[in-house]
């Protein structure tokens, strides 16, 4: 019901579908490939069934379909539920595919509980599908037959595949596991700090500070704030900041997406905090909330008699990814710049790091900050607080050598465990008191023209020793 009066809100046509056509660009992806693979080994044992498979990313757009039942092809072309269209709810209201990506949860749809008549004679049942470490939506697997045909193992069929895909971007993406979410970062509540201004930090970047700067001037105002930019780019951190400074008595509520299993606790836990005095409220990662918990969060927002009591902010990758309950509360949305597009933070932020992981200043060698401010930082914030972490936790003076290989290796391409290791030396050598090429081949125990061949072919930069 919550998926018809969203369908009727988008302005859904009820007669007919009028999905839009924007092709296939995503082909070459993890989740593309494994998707499809245990998509194609499920038809060889569906082909004489009239069930067709399709796979379809974040934006509900159909990558790829599967059947042997012709009939049933022609009478999924006749509503365009084909590779390139967008099925999304929003696109042609509540379906199988578009309700799963919606609430992010499995979904089974019927017959007459699709909005649109014409999609009347067909049962989808789809299943989204979360990147492993991330916990990012790729986009969903996707079942249809028949209205008439049973439907009883259509939605265990659709969990099966959507399994074994997650299963195989794990194995192929180097063995890497799920990620879990550490104690504490679910929902917690800072208090006001008793010394003005601890907790901050100091003397980074004009970027960063103005995107502070700009939160703090809207939470002032009593506007809704979306902080939005790449994962681990500390969008929460500068909501955090700005509405210290903003309102630098209150307490701050940081709530972020739960897993899907633990999304009624987690409204019973912090929601009866909005709205209190003294009270500003953060949920981050709300692209990651199912579309009715998104409703339920705006309701509890809007229901407030004083709107502008108490700031209210959002974070996300990228706005239009923000669910419509939420995003059309939005006021002012703040872009928090990637660590790599501001590397003049990169040594303030390991130095604070460091102290709090060690308690007390850690010192960085000139090479270990060479290499630290020449990687690109994939991961950004999240990923430099893990590897300095590490590295202040076993030694008061961090050098390159302490650095893991990943540092080292650069991010030019992949590469092999031990074109890692053979990468990181040659960096650590020449980074060490600048060394001539020859002396650097001599430790090495290499050649001068093989040091040279290796300097480009891992993409070495000699000006900055990496």
């Amino acid at each position: 019901m919550a998926s018809w009066q969203r369908s009727e809100d988008y302005g859904i046509p009820l007669d007919a579908v009028e999905p839009v056509f924007t092709g296939t660009e995503d082909l070459g992806s993890l989740f593309f490939q494994c998707g499809n693979e245990v998509l194609t080994d499920l038809h060889r044992t569906l082909a004489d069934e009239p069930v067709s498979l399709m796979l379809t990313d974040a934006d509900g757009v159909v990558l790829s379909r599967l059947s042997g039942d012709r009939g049933l092809l022609r009478a999924l072309d006749d509503v365009h539920l084909a590779p390139g269209f967008a099925y999304s709810e929003r696109m042609v209201g509540t379906n199988g595919l578009g309700l799963a990506l919606a609430d992010r949860v499995p979904t089974l749809v019927r017959a007459d509980q699709h909005y649109a008549q014409s999609l009347c004679s067909f049962t989808c049942a789809a299943v989204p599908i979360l990147e492993p470490e991330s916990g990012r939506l790729e986009g969903s697997v996707n079942l249809t037959t028949w209205s008439r045909t049973s439907s009883e193992l259509l939605l265990a069929l659709a969990r099966s595949a959507a399994s074994n895909t997650t299963a195989l971007m794990m194995a192929r993406s180097h063995g890497r596991h799920p990620r879990r979410t550490p104690r504490g970062q679910i929902f917690r509540v800072e208090v006001p700090r008793l010394e003005p201004g601890s907790g901050t930090m100091h003397d980074l970047s004009p970027e960063w500070n103005g995107a502070v700067r700009t939160a703090q001037t809207a939470m002032s105002s009593a506007r809704v704030v979306a902080a939005i930019g790449e994962p681990g780019s500390g969008r929460a951190t500068a909501l955090a900041q700005a509405a210290r400074h903003a309102f630098p008595r209150d307490r701050i509520l940081s709530a972020a997406a739960p897993a899907p299993t633990d999304v009624s606790t987690w409204l019973g836990l912090w929601t009866p905090e909005v709205g209190k005095d003294h009270t500003a409220v953060i949920v981050r990662d709300v692209d990651m909330l199912p579309g009715w918990v998104a409703e339920r969060l705006r309701d509890l927002v809007a229901r407030d008699p004083h709107p502008d009591a108490f700031p209210f902010a959002v974070t996300a990758e990228r706005f239009a990814d923000i669910p419509p309950a939420l995003a059309e509360l939005v006021d002012t949305v703040v872009s928090v710049p990637t660590l790599r597009d501001r590397p003049d933070d990169i040594t303030a932020l390991a130095r604070h790091i460091a102290r709090r992981v060690r308690g007390r200043d850690v010192e960085f060698t000139p090479a270990a900050r060479r290499a630290l401010r020449g990687f690109d930082w994939p991961g950004n914030v999240d990923q430099l607080t893990r590897v300095v972490g590490d590295c202040a936790g076993r030694a008061d003076v961090i050098d390159i050598g302490a650095l893991p290989p990943e540092i080292l290796a650069g991010s030019t391409r992949h590469l092999s465990r031990i074109e890692a290791f053979e990468r990181g030396e040659i960096v650590r050598v020449l980074s060490d008191g600048t060394p001539t090429m020859a002396q650097a081949a001599r430790e090495l125990g290499m050649s001068r023209a093989t040091l040279y061949r290796k300097v480009s072919q891992y993409d070495i930069d000699l000006a900055r020793g990496r």
